[in-house]
């Protein structure tokens, strides 16, 4: 296993007045924390939802009067001398106001400082304005898009077939992600992987095995190293991102229009990485490892055995375990950002609320591993269900940016046919 280095980066998301920029990573933060706070430790994709909603707003606010990318699935284009800046914090808390309500006064704070930080006058004014535009075509794309759906998860108890853990044995969480319209893809299924190992098979057995003897809570045959990474990425998979892109954008010195699209990027690919899992997760069923353990005597397969008392490392979240949710999102945000930057290393600065440490990973292969190590080490995910996810977000974020946040030449036509079909 490759030993990441727990390094902090410097501090370098401070706003100073050159760097407009920082307003679009600034808003990242506010967005971050106020999904957070709303949603608190609700062990769901849904947060990359609203992360997704908010960036691609903010793109289409900073990109439309900055230029140099197709805007996503808008055709109005920003006026002259505008201010990008203006516009880009308008976007956001637009968008962020009208999904969350209830945050209203802190929203309007922000807003107002964000505003006063930058010159007075009818650039500012024009990036308001189009700004306001840029959130509300959002927020009308995404009407009718299958939030919040009535979505049941009818099959019935046996063996291999999901069904709620203990100890809270909550019900299948935000089963409507499943039918959510997607930002990017097709449909929820575009990316459907084919199905988990069957119960009767060698791949089930060694998966179980596995996680028997690596997950459990405790007598487990885990290093100290392993129980860190599994602990390591046992918390806010979304607000760790958020956190690693911000500096990643900041330390390069990107542009205001190459900050927005990283984010656009990165976001939207995990809302749609998000989609994918819970389409995968309420088609397929498939039980969680606890149960996978505890009734093994059950799914007819000789090499395995029961344990009714095992338990997992982490807590079991509340839906079922193929394809997993962590390794989906972290994959399609790796190969977001390499095709964001144009190169293999990812360069991501990696922080965790769990442990309290950072970590460095240098190319998306040391992230990918990492995760899918760690959810296996914390008993939650089945192998094969990290790695066909790891798979499933990679193939996501390659599909969506051959097709959307293009670069476009002067004259604002979009580089190649996949380029000009985002633009329709």
């Amino acid at each position: 296993m490759t030993l990441t280095a727990a390094t902090s980066p410097p501090d370098t998301d401070t706003r100073t007045a050159p760097d407009p920029a920082a307003v679009v990573r600034e808003w990242n933060a506010i967005a971050t924390d106020t999904i957070k706070t709303s949603l608190g430790p609700r062990p769901s994709g849904q947060a990359a939802i609203w992360e997704g909603f908010v960036s691609v707003a903010v793109y289409n606010a900073v990109v439309g009067i900055e230029g140099g990318y197709a805007l996503y699935k808008w055709h109005e284009l920003g006026p002259a001398k505008a201010s990008s800046a203006a516009a880009a914090a308008t976007a956001a808390h637009d968008v962020l106001l009208t999904y969350f309500p209830a945050f209203k006064e802190r929203l309007d704070i922000a807003y107002a400082d964000s505003l006063a930080a930058l010159p007075a006058g009818q650039a500012r004014d024009r990036g308001v304005d189009y700004g306001k535009r840029a959130a509300a075509r959002i927020i009308e794309l995404r009407e009718g898009d299958g939030r919040f759906a009535d979505v049941p998860f009818t099959a019935s108890p046996a063996p291999g077939v999901w069904r709620p853990t203990p100890p809270a044995f909550q019900p299948f969480i935000d089963t409507w992600l499943a039918r959510l319209r997607p930002l990017l893809l097709a449909s929820p299924q575009q990316f459907r992987p084919g199905g988990p190992p069957a119960l009767s098979s060698a791949a089930y057995a060694e998966d179980v095995q596995e996680l028997k003897v690596m997950g459990a809570k405790n007598g487990s045959g885990r290093s100290a190293q392993q129980t860190e990474t599994a602990l390591f990425f046992s918390g806010n998979l979304v607000a760790q991102v958020q956190t690693a892109v911000r500096d990643l954008a900041a330390r390069h010195r990107l542009g205001i229009a190459e900050t927005a699209r990283l984010f656009a990027a990165v976001n939207a690919s995990a809302t749609d990485a998000v989609v994918t899992a819970w389409d995968a997760k309420l088609h397929y069923g498939s039980w969680r490892p606890i149960t996978a353990i505890r009734l093994a005597d059950t799914d007819g397969n000789p090499a395995t055995t029961a344990d009714p008392a095992w338990e997992p490392l982490l807590p079991t979240p509340p839906h079922p375990d193929y394809i997993a949710g962590h390794t989906i999102v972290t994959a399609a945000v790796a190969r977001a950002v390499t095709g964001v930057l144009g190169t293999s290393h990812i360069d991501l600065y990696v922080p965790s609320e769990v442990t309290g440490n950072t970590r460095f990973y240098a190319s998306a292969d040391e992230l990918n591993r990492d995760v899918v190590d760690a959810r296996v080490w914390g008993g939650v995910h089945s192998r094969t269900a990290d790695v066909v996810g790891c798979r499933a977000g990679t193939h996501v974020a390659a599909w969506a940016l051959d097709h959307y946040f293009q670069p476009v030449a002067k004259d604002r036509s979009v580089a190649g046919s996949a380029g000009r079909a985002a633009e329709r």
